[in-house]
């Protein structure tokens, strides 16, 4: 998540434009589109483990596919006065290190040298360990429920605090199959459709917070993610992973000026988004431009699980198929057109009074296949 152009800054003019005018076909102003070939670094120096940088280019605004990555490249861990640590390509555009202890009284930054012999290299900073979580809780209100952590550190030199998490959750169908079209037939299913999969989804939000206005270095109920009562994400079974990340006051202010460009814009009066650089540059070209911040520290960990029946009983039990309509019959005359172009699955037989078969009940695979919303693979956390 790192942009490359102030879009507000572009196209706010020409929304002007297109309300007064009543236009609502979409604009794209010329040279939008364009996009210069900078380098994008994603990731940190963990001061307690395994560091993990990924390389990336970036790409057209209306390009709908992977950034490209950025491969052949050669990185190091460098300590200031001191020894320097190779990470290795474990997949295209991603590089990882072994385990390192980094020294709190070092500084320490991330070289790059790409195949096409271009340098680059962050700031030094220094090594920062993050305190632990001290936990992760919920509580519910009238409107849903809102997920907090709380962390604090007794030697007063963490101050600023970043956040991010996984979400995990069931996905329960409400409809399970017993046949299916096969070999210009219907016959019962020989591989049942899962009856639970499990969706994931990273957070998007930046989450900070500061405790340099505080008499203590400590972070109390901070407000992580919220759900409505009627969202199905916690219909089931729902787990997060927060991890806690101790940040220097410059990373900080990173940080919060993407916070501020990616989510205070929605009104006239919002702040208009500035250029984000980072803390990379070009040893190769000064003039370039290159995306990202890496920091050093190290990262804390903390899953907690919450179930359905921990959950208030006059909350609305909310599956996440509540658009799918009831199983169409199909006849028997419509069964080879119906079901041969594979976007309906017959789900049980429907006789006629006289006990003949009458037909099949159907349904779209969205509503019966919950692999199209997750998938089946049980995590190897999930309890």
């Amino acid at each position: 998540m790192h942009p490359f152009i102030s879009l507000r800054r572009v196209w706010w003019p020409w929304c002007v434009l297109l309300l007064l005018s009543g236009c609502i076909d979409p604009y794209l102003p010329e040279g939008v589109g364009a996009a210069p070939n900078y380098l994008v670094v994603d990731g940190y120096l963990n001061s307690r483990g395994r560091s993990l940088i990924q390389l990336s280019r970036t790409y057209r605004l209306d390009q709908n596919t992977a950034p490209p990555r950025e491969t052949g490249a050669t990185l190091f861990i460098e300590q200031q006065d001191g020894p320097r640590f190779p990470l290795s390509e474990t997949a295209p555009g991603t590089y990882t290190s072994i385990p390192l202890n980094f020294s709190t009284e070092s500084n320490y930054r991330l070289y790059i040298l790409t195949a096409e012999g271009k340098e680059y290299a962050s700031a030094f900073m220094p090594a920062k360990v993050t305190p632990p979580i001290d936990s992760v809780t919920w509580r519910v209100n009238d409107n849903g429920l809102t997920i907090y952590v709380n962390s604090h550190d007794d030697t007063n030199s963490t101050q600023y605090y970043r956040w991010d998490f996984d979400e995990t959750w069931e996905i329960v169908p409400t409809i399970i199959p017993q046949y299916e079209f096969r070999g210009g037939d219907v016959r019962l299913i020989s591989v049942p459709y899962p009856d639970v999969c499990w969706g994931n989804s990273p957070s998007t939000a930046v989450r900070l917070a500061k405790t340099t206005n505080l008499s203590q270095d400590r972070i109390a109920d901070f407000p992580l993610q919220s759900y409505p009562r009627t969202s199905e994400r916690i219909g089931h079974k729902y787990s997060i992973l927060v991890r806690q990340f101790a940040q220097t006051r410059e990373e900080y202010q990173y940080w919060e000026l993407l916070q501020k460009n990616t989510e205070n814009i929605g009104t006239l009066f919002d702040p208009l988004p500035s250029q984000l650089t980072g803390n990379i540059r070009s040893l190769t070209d000064e003039g370039e431009v290159v995306l990202g911040y890496v920091g050093a520290y190290s990262r804390q960990e903390k899953r907690i699980f919450i179930s359905r029946a921990e959950l208030p009983g006059t909350w609305p039990y909310i599956t996440g198929y509540e658009s799918c309509s009831p199983p169409d019959t199909v006849l028997m005359k419509d069964v080879l057109a119906v079901f041969r172009g594979g976007f309906t699955v017959p789900v049980e037989q429907v006789f006629y009074s006289s006990g003949a078969i009458q037909g099949y009940t159907s349904t779209t695979l969205d509503c019966a296949d919950c692999r199209k919303r997750g998938t089946a693979v049980r995590p190897n956390f999930w309890q």
